[in-house]
Order: structure tokens, then sequence, then C-alpha cells
């Protein structure tokens, strides 16, 4: 990919004479410093309170704190479990890393967790500013777009949710990418090259939504790289750009790939028997415009937004028009104002992999998958009110309060909203405020008060995301476990077995049935209930624990060992393994094995008090001096 040096002058020459201009007239360092660290402090000081918040049950659970790979922090196996994992949706190797990187610095405290998301974002404003006045030289406008980026109320959620750190993550090296084309353009050389694909691969490695990266770095060819005009057709052109970027291409197929795989393997993906796909369609152009709406009025904000169950024609039709009217006058526009069509281009083109029409998730629409998008509705917002205010007096005192205004309206929704993030409760009762038929949330919300101890008050919100939709397994499941804290081990059955009716892949409702049978004495049910929970999974290192358990209630000692010993291969560092088998060990009089298992278990769990106590034991009865204790 090395170019000569005439090839250089020839790409040189492509820049159009007024971007040349621009970029000779930039502003110097010292203002670009100077308002990077205004950026900067103005994003910290809006999200440090998300410092005090807690994690919510709502993926968090998935990503961090209910993750035992996760949770163990950085260690070799998890890393390799984070390049070759699906459990999670997506192939997200640098987000999962950077989870257990936080782990590692902070334990479970989320004040950590959060904020690193926070300094992430305010990277990702700063770069954005930076790249964006690189290109086209003009910084007040690449400010306003960076600030809108920083303060916009639909961000809060790619930015306060630790589940969406892989939002931030894949911004970040998507502006990355971007800064680092741009370098490639000026100088074609394959180290530039590469740097860009790398950040690209990381972008992917982050969250596969930046697939659409290449088709953008297209649209930044028009405008304002301005690489079209040399002298050739356009379209010739075009198919020299295209050829330049076939491996981003081919990676960004390739991540589609492998998260069509890992979602279809999770269940997530929803088959046309579930969501038809005229439904979709009709909710992908509804939805478009509801974003663009959203970006200007930002109001009744969700966590969830349920799918509904119809949509009136005259919607559908509506938006279809207004789409192709509104995207028919931006391509127009686009040889005087190139800005327009391709900060258009840019939002249509962003959320066309999470608008619906391949559905993984039962939401319509989401704020958080606006992060990205954004930027193309923000370019058109900053160039465009420059270009209509050429003719106004004191235009720039016209401007600055425009946009002043602008700032402070939307930062004061933002600081409103985050406070909504607090905690689960106060989020979930929230969206059920402003959403009806939410049944995923009155059934997270009962998990929220579950986890408080409110049992009654989370039996309540599961019947009624039970009376939205009576298919509901997760919300039988919920319920079941309810039933069982109380100790109504009957009607938990009979809730696991609705669960099970529903999704018969439901491994962990098959835990649960197993435990509630042997919460009632029934040591063969519970079995039986164990062994089809690995046949569904039988990588399901906790089912062969309980087995465990229950042949240690049945005296079967080796039977026992056994099926801790299975876990352990499963999963070496599961909390509880050795620390049972150690157990069995005492029981069966080998102090020496009791002994090595119960120092394993403080290997992988230092502060698990009942194997501190029982080494401690064992190595009494053995009289052990202390000074010979492993620790």
């Amino acid at each position: 990919m090395e170019q000569s040096e005439s090839s250089l002058d020839i790409e040189a020459s492509s820049i159009s004479p007024n971007t040349r201009k621009e970029t000779a007239g930039n502003p110097d360092s010292r203002l670009r410093i100077l308002l990077s660290i205004v950026l900067i402090i103005v994003t910290l000081a809006m999200y440090w309170q998300v410092g005090n918040h807690e994690f919510i049950n709502l993926d968090d659970d998935v990503y961090v704190t209910g993750n035992l790979h996760v949770t163990q922090g950085i260690s070799v196996p998890n890393i390799v479990w984070a390049f070759t994992a699906t459990e999670v949706m997506y192939w997200s190797p640098v987000t999962l890393l950077s989870h257990m990187a936080d782990v590692q610095i902070f334990g479970l405290d989320p004040r950590g967790h959060h904020l690193t998301s926070v300094f992430v974002h305010s990277l990702s404003v700063v770069l954005l500013l930076l790249l964006l006045t690189r290109l086209t030289g003009k910084v007040w406008q690449s400010s306003f777009v960076a600030a809108l980026f920083a303060l916009h109320p639909l961000h809060i959620e790619s930015v306060a949710w630790v589940a969406e750190r892989k939002d931030v993550l894949s911004a970040f090296f998507w502006f990355l990418t971007i800064f680092f084309y741009s370098s490639y353009v000026g100088k074609r050389t394959t180290s530039r090259y590469l740097l860009t694909l790398l950040c690209f691969i990381l972008g992917l490695m982050s969250k596969p939504m930046i697939v659409t990266l290449p088709v953008v770095l297209l649209l930044l060819d028009f405008w304002p790289l301005d690489r079209y005009h040399t002298g050739e057709s356009i379209w010739g052109r075009l198919i020299a750009l295209v050829k330049e970027k076939i491996p981003f291409f081919m990676l960004s197929g390739l991540s589609v790939a492998i998260t069509v795989y890992a979602q279809n393997k999770m269940g997530a993906m929803l088959g046309t028997e579930k969501l038809p796909l005229g439904l979709r369609i009709e909710n992908a152009a509804v939805s478009y415009l509801k974003y663009v709406f959203m970006t200007l009025w930002p109001h009744d904000l969700a966590v969830y937004y349920p799918f509904p169950a119809s949509i009136p024609i005259w919607q559908f039709l509506g938006s279809l028009v207004v789409l192709i009217l509104v995207s028919a006058g931006m391509v127009k526009a686009g040889r005087r104002q190139p800005y327009l069509a391709v900060g258009w281009s840019w939002f249509l083109i962003t959320l066309l992999p999470v608008i619906g029409l391949t559905q993984a998730g039962g939401q319509a629409l989401a704020d958080r998958f606006t992060y990205v998008p954004h930027i193309g509705l923000f370019i058109m917002a900053a160039w465009g009110s420059d270009a209509l205010s050429k003719n106004l007096k004191s235009r720039k005192v016209i401007l600055a309060l425009l946009a002043a205004a602008v700032l402070l309206a939307y930062g004061a929704v933002t600081w409103h909203q985050l406070g909504y993030w607090q905690d689960n409760i106060s989020l979930y009762r929230m969206t059920l405020e402003r959403t009806t038929g939410n049944w995923l949330i009155h059934n997270d919300l009962g998990k929220a008060l579950d986890e408080k101890g409110d049992l009654d008050a989370a039996i309540k919100e599961y019947r009624d995301a039970l009376a939205i939709d009576p298919r509901f397994a997760m919300a039988h499941y919920n319920l079941g476990r309810a039933f069982a804290q109380k100790g109504d081990q009957d009607a938990a059955i009979g809730e696991y077995q609705t669960a099970l009716a529903l999704d018969p892949k439901y491994a962990v409702a098959e835990l649960n049935l197993g435990k509630a049978f042997y919460e009632k004495g029934d040591f063969d049910s519970a079995v039986k209930g164990y062994r089809r929970a690995l046949a569904i999974d039988p990588n399901y290192a906790v089912a062969h624990i309980n087995i465990g358990v229950v042949f240690c209630q049945m005296g079967q000692w080796d039977a026992a060992i056994e099926e801790y010993q299975k876990s352990l291969e499963l999963d070496p560092y599961i909390p509880g393994a050795h620390y049972n088998v150690g157990i069995v060990f005492l029981r069966k009089g080998d102090l020496d094995a009791a002994i090595n298992e119960f120092q394993a278990e403080l290997g992988i769990n230092p502060d698990f008090p009942e194997a501190r106590k029982s080494l401690e034991a064992a190595l009494a009865r053995k009289q052990l001096p202390a000074a010979g204790r492993r620790q």
C-alpha cells in the first residue's frame, strides 16, 4: 500500500481549495487545548454523580456482577474466555476485558465501574472535537458537535449504565479509526492504513454495531475529505475508494456473522413468528422519525420501550413518505451543502444495524442506539445553522447565544434524568410511569424489590408482568424463586414447571426446580432436575455442585466428590466447589486432602470465612503449628 510520491501529489490535489483554505486557517493549538479542557470539565461535572449510583440488574449482572469470569478479574483463563465467549450476545472481548480490569482495580464497588465509563466518554468528546477540527478546520462548529455529544440526554444510557460500556468503548475506537484514516488520506502509507485497521478491529471487538464504519468512511471521502474530485469519473473514483476499504468490509462481514451466531446461540434473535417482518419494517420507519423527534425534544425517556403489538398504517406510511422526501432533499442539497447529505446519511446508515429489521431483544427502540448515529444530526445542525445565518447581523453573537441555550437546556434535562439512574427501583418506576404494557420492566422491578427483601411487592410486579404477557417464562421463573424464598416450595415448583413448558431450554429453571425438590426432601427428583439442567447445558458447573450436595445428604461421599470434581473440570475457579470437596474429605477423615481443598478455595476466594474456619479446624486436628499453615 506504499504509494509513490507522484500518487501522493495526486491525492493531495484532490482536496478542494476551500478545504485547503479552512485547514490552513485552523485555530492555534492553544485554543483547541482550552476547548478540550473545558469539554472534559463540563462532561465530568455532568456525569460525576453516577459515581454514587448502584449497578442495574438489567444486564449489569450479565456483564459484571453475575459473571463469574469477570468477577474473578484478569487471569489467563479469563482472558481466553473473553476472546471465545458468546454468552453475552455479542463477541466483545475488549469490553469484557475492560470490565475485568475494573474488577481487578475496584472490586465490585460500582463507583469505579461507573466512572470508568464516564472517563471514556469524556475522552471520546475531546477526540470528536479534535477529529472534526482536523477534518474541516471549523473549530466552533466542531466544538458544538462535541458538546452536544457530551451532554445530550439520549446518551445517558451509554454512559451511566455499566452494561453499556460497549457503547463508549466502540465509539472511542470509531472516532480513533476516523482520526487515523484522515492521517492516512493525507499520506497514504501502509503503517497508517494498518493503524486505522487496528483501531477498527478494536472497535468491532468492543461492540459490533460499528460494522457500518466502512460506509461512513466513504461518506467522509465525499465530505469533508473531497476525494471524489480527481479528474476521473465519480463512479470510477467510488470503485477505487471501495477497493481501498475491502479489508474493512470483510471485517464487518465477519463481525456480523459472529454476532448472528452468538445471538442465535443465546436465543436472543427473535424469529419472524414472534415479530413478523412486516411489523419490523413498520417499526423501523416510525422509529427513524421518533429518534429525530427525541433528539430535538428529549422527553419521557425510558430504559426500555416495549415493541408495539401493531402500528397504525397511517403512522407507517406517513413516516415512510417523510423519510423518502427528506432523504431526497438531502441528496439534492449535497452539491452545495455536502454536510447535509453526509450528516443525514451518517444517521440513517449507522442506525441500520439496530433499527429492528433483525431483532435481538423485545425493544422497539433504545436511547443508547443514538450514541454514534447522533453525530450525523449534530453535524447537520452545526454546519447548517452557520450557513443559515450568513446574512444575519451580529451572527456570531446570535449563534453563540443559541448554542449556549441549546446546551444548557439539554444539560438540565440530562442532569435531571441522571438522578433516576441511581438505583434499580427509581429507574424502573420512572420507566413504568412513562410507558405502557412494559412487561420486562415490571419483571426487573420485581427482581430489584426481591433483592431488597420485599418479596410481597416483588410477587406483585411479577404478576403484573404476567398479566401483560402470560407467556413470559422469566417472570414465571422469578415468581417461582420468590415463592421458594417464602418457603412455599409447591407454588415454586408450579411456576418453574410453567416456565419450562414455555421454554424447555431454560436451564436455570431446571436447576431451581431441582432445588425446590431438594428443600422438600425429594432427593431423587432434585437430582433429576439437576441432570436435566446439565442435559440443556453440559457446561453448567453449578448443577454438578448441587448434585454433589444431594449425594452428601445421602451419605454417598465418593459420588459427591466425583460431582464436585466435574464442576471444577468445567470451571476451575467456581466459588465453593473446592470447599465442598474439602468438607467431604473432612467427613471421610482424609485431613490432608481436606486441607488442600480448603487452601485451594481460599486461593480463589480469600474472603470465604467458612473455608478459613474449616481449614483452621482441619489443621488443628492434625496439630500443625500455625507457622506451617498456608494462607
